[in-house]
């Protein structure tokens, strides 16, 4: 389903791009492989695809765990690779090909913590967050952040992908006396089971989630059981003029509301042509310096800014579920 969105954010950048006359002066295509969403899939995808010469740049996972899983392959390759994993390592591992279509979690902590704690005035928190690479970035993240600004932790709390049964991590947040509770969970439906799990054992403390709490897939499956909660949104419709294009756009293709499935690959699309035009060439050292010049292209994940390490986007939006509408509260921008 995820994948789905994502070439859908694709296609539209795609013809948008050859409707304004191409990459210079040619029609692009997008060559498209299965990862599978796991690890191995991802590789032997990237693989496939890195051994046709005439494929000038790639779009990798939004999942940090598989654009880690195939970092050294994109070294080797040395071609542009777009990514939407949020783990702020990718971009600071020496590997010059990576460049980030979503803010990166250290800003995501930064900006739970500043909501959670200026807006909704809570001080005692619990962090539950996934052990993988993106969870084990983002719990770290939001608990620097939450120390920078005087809050304390009371749990931190780690759970395995596809772990089916959360209730004993929904007890240790009883019993640990928090007002508000962060998280970072990579899998949609692993998030619908620790949500109604929390209702049911009757946990109704401010929530404030990691992106992935506002994916469409993770409110289909858990339902009300998210209403009420906040989230950090790198996509949001309403957040400015950019996005607002993109949804409609989006809602005209898919007949649905988009999310950050979709929106990181349209912009990725479109700063690959926008590079490449200014570059006026597809080598790919060229292409490289022309997206890390990219300054104040407003996309539909908001204005990107690249910096020298490749990521584009500073600043998240805070959104709430209203009854399974997702509406827009504020956009915070973290200055470094």
């Amino acid at each position: 389903e995820a994948g789905r969105y994502a070439l859908t954010g694709a296609k539209i950048a795609l013809e948008q791009v050859n409707k304004a006359g191409g990459v210079l002066g040619k029609q692009v295509e997008l060559v498209t492989e299965d990862d599978q969403t796991t690890n191995p899939g991802a590789v032997l995808a990237f693989s496939k695809l890195a051994s046709q010469s005439d494929i000038v740049a790639f779009l990798g996972s939004i999942r940090s765990t598989q654009n880690h899983a195939m970092a050294q392959d994109i070294l080797k390759t040395a071609k542009p690779v777009m990514i939407g994993g949020t783990d702020p390592t990718l971009t600071h591992m020496g590997n010059p090909w990576l460049f980030r279509c979503r803010p990166n979690d250290s800003y995501s902590g930064r900006v739970i913590a500043d909501f959670g704690i200026n807006t909704l005035g809570k001080k005692k928190w619990a962090i539950v967050h996934s052990t993988d690479a993106f969870g084990t970035a983002g719990g770290k993240a939001l608990a620097e952040a939450l120390a920078a600004k005087g809050a304390t932790v009371a749990l931190d709390q780690g759970y395995a992908n596809q772990s089916q049964d959360f209730t004993p991590v929904v007890l240790a947040i009883k019993q640990s006396g928090a007002d508000i509770l962060g998280s970072y969970f990579t899998f949609e439906n692993d998030l619908a089971i620790f949500a109604r799990q929390l209702r049911q054992l009757g946990v109704t403390i401010p929530y404030v989630g990691s992106p992935s709490i506002v994916n469409v897939t993770a409110m289909k499956l858990a339902g009300p059981a998210l209403y009420g909660t906040y989230g950090v949104a790198d996509y949001a419709e309403d957040s400015s003029e950019g996005s607002k294009a993109f949804g409609k756009a989006y809602r005209e293709v898919a007949k649905v509301a988009p999310d950050n499935q979709a929106s990181w690959t349209y912009d990725a699309v479109v700063i690959l042509a926008k590079a490449m035009n200014a570059a006026k060439t597809t080598e790919a050292k060229a292409v490289r310096e022309a997206i890390l010049a990219i300054k104040g292209h407003a996309g539909a994940e908001g204005e990107y800014n690249f910096d020298a390490n490749g990521d584009g986007l500073h600043g998240y939006n805070i959104v709430r579920n209203e009854k399974g509408v997702i509406v827009f509260d504020k956009h915070i921008e973290s200055k470094d």
